[in-house]
């Protein structure tokens, strides 16, 4: 055992010495016995009754050791009643008496335990930790913590895993082709805020502001790299997670605290009232000269994707709330200061890369322009809803429908196409009708989400929610023309971006019965010349292949002239 003799205690040395120079072996080792062995004269008879059951003298004192240990280790967490002083004190001398037996495997969890309740450790100590990767190992956080501090690479070695798992357990949301309800919104702030991981970083940070300040900082330098915006959803939660524990050291100095706490309790009620939204206003307008770098941090909390999707659904709500009460969106506040925020959140990664912390400007043309015309196609939505309930009439029926579904107008394909808060805009509005089954509205603005600016669209948050809501759409893929736009302009043109490729899958899997079946198969030929890294695609086509197989082999059984027929494969045989 190492480190005895630097304790006080003969060891190995001491006995090889011993053994070396005595003139009886024997003698020296029962000398070295009964010297060194448990020195209670009442236990001493009882020995011999132990050698007579088999008993070795290694095991009884193990068993022995074992159970002082416990008790030093329980004797050292009830310190913690003491006064800090002279809690410190003792566990210094303590530690001082036991850190050279910390190699020692039975008494190790002593010198950690007295470790873990030292408000400070002394850096001789801490030194040693680190040259030693098995101990560092096995310190407690708190004693990290302070490793950490003066070691930044081992806590950026330790942190940089658990975030990395972090994003994979996000994007695996998307891949979830089975349970259809289980969308990446269904969490609630609350819930997504027990994640395991986002605990573990709050443990790992404890009361420290200079470990949360170079998380933050982590996560700045990913998302500038990645432009993956589950860090800044990371960014959110973690300070979030630290307000829910009360840590107000950290909490207290973090600029963005009182505006991302505002911000989530609007999300948390699925509402932005009057009150809260001047409170949201007056955070943004509040940044101080010489602080505008915080604008940067609170552009990042607008653009975790559980923000914008609030923030998006929360301008729709408005502007259908303006068009039954026939009144001006323009004129509404709350509204301004969404498209304000959305529109910051959305150029957050602009903002950090070029470092100039200001608030980027909102175009007057998108309320002036772009906004009216996605109130007009509501309102074409409403007159057809509305139509479709009246008496049947077959002219007027046509007239109403022509005149209420003509194609977008251009300047609305101009807006998609070269501003990301118009995208961002257009893409909820088409969730919107995909999720009210509204077949032409949706083939009216589905085909502009094609060459919607940076291909925002095709993002797995909104991507993921349009095949859900198109899945529940499923019997108007019998339409060619359905088909045509859905596939033919939106998710074929696109098969080069990997995450389109599994959301067409998850589409078609639910879908392939009312899909014609030439179109069908020339699909799942395309399908087949992609080599798929990801395990989750690799089943998921594997699946598909064998469902689409076996619902063909089916409808060759059916009389030839309906196979023929220009009819996907379910209607046909639903008919039969």
């Amino acid at each position: 055992m190492y480190g005895l003799e630097e304790a006080g205690i003969p060891g190995k040395e001491y006995l090889r010495d011993s053994l070396t120079n005595c003139s009886d072996p024997l003698k020296a080792i029962e000398d070295f016995q009964t010297e060194n062995g448990i020195l209670l004269p009442s236990l001493r008879p009882m020995l011999p009754l132990l050698d007579l059951h088999g008993v070795r003298r290694q095991e009884f004192h193990f068993s022995v050791l074992e159970e002082l240990r416990d008790k030093l280790i329980a004797r050292i967490e009830d310190m913690n009643k003491l006064e800090a002083k002279e809690r410190e004190k003792k566990l210094k001398e303590l530690l001082f008496k036991s850190f050279p037996l910390i190699r020692v495997p039975s008494l190790q969890p002593v010198v950690m335990a007295i470790m873990k309740h030292l408000d400070i450790v002394e850096d001789k100590y801490l030194n040693q930790l680190v040259a030693d990767k098995s101990l560092y190992a096995k310190c407690d956080v708190s004693v990290k913590r302070q490793i950490w501090q003066q070691h930044p690479t081992l806590f950026g070695d330790e942190v940089s895993p658990i975030l990395s798992q972090y994003i994979k357990e996000k994007e695996s949301l998307f891949f979830n082709f089975k349970d259809i309800n289980k969308t990446f919104y269904v969490l609630t702030p609350k819930v997504r805020r027990q994640n395991p991981i986002i605990q573990t970083l709050v443990k790992m940070v404890g009361k420290n502001v200079l470990l949360y300040d170079t998380i933050l900082q982590f996560l700045r330098t990913l998302f500038l790299r990645t432009k993956n915006v589950h860090y800044c959803t990371l960014r959110v939660a973690l300070l979030m997670a630290l307000h829910d524990c009360e840590v107000q050291d950290i909490t207290g100095m973090d600029p963005c605290h009182k505006f991302g706490w505002c911000l989530d309790a609007c999300i948390r009620e699925n509402v932005i009232d009057p009150k809260r939204s001047r409170e949201l206003q007056g955070f943004l307008e509040g940044v101080r000269r010489g602080q505008e770098h915080v604008l940067g941090d609170i552009s990042m909390t607008l653009c975790d994707p559980y923000a914008i999707n609030f923030l998006a659904l929360s301008c729709m709500k408005i502007l259908n709330h303006h068009i039954q009460n026939e009144s001006l969106a323009r004129d509404n506040h709350v509204l301004m200061l969404l498209l304000r925020m959305l529109n910051l959140g959305l150029h957050s990664w602009d903002v950090l890369n070029s470092q100039v912390f200001r608030e980027p400007r909102l175009e007057p043309d998108l309320i002036t322009k772009f906004v009216p015309i996605l109130m007009s196609f509501i309102v074409d939505d409403q007159v057809r809803h509305l139509n479709a309930k009246l008496p049947p009439d077959d002219r007027e029926s046509a007239l109403a429908i022509i005149e209420h579904s003509g194609p977008p107008p251009d300047a609305y394909q101009q807006f998609v196409s070269e501003d990301r808060l118009a995208s961002i805009l257009a893409i909820y509005y088409t969730l919107q009708v995909t999720k009210q089954k509204d077949k032409q509205a949706v083939m009216r603005v589905l085909g502009t989400l094609a060459s919607s600016h940076d291909n925002r669209a095709l993002d797995d948050q909104y991507l993921h929610i349009l095949v859900n809501n198109l899945i529940a759409m499923a019997e108007d893929f019998s339409s060619e023309e359905f088909c045509s736009v859905v596939l033919d302009e939106v998710f074929m043109p696109a098969l080069t971006y990997g995450n389109v490729v599994h959301h067409l899958m998850k589409l078609l899997s639910h879908t392939f019965q009312h899909i014609p079946t030439q179109r069908l198969e020339n699909i799942i030929k395309i399908l087949e010349s992609f080599s798929y890294h990801n395990e989750s695609s690799k089943t998921l086509f594997a699946e598909l292949q064998t469902k689409v197989t076996e619902f063909v082999e089916r409808a060759e059984t059916l009389p030839q002239q309906a196979v023929q027929s220009n009819e996907g494969l379910g209607s046909v045989l639903t008919r039969d």
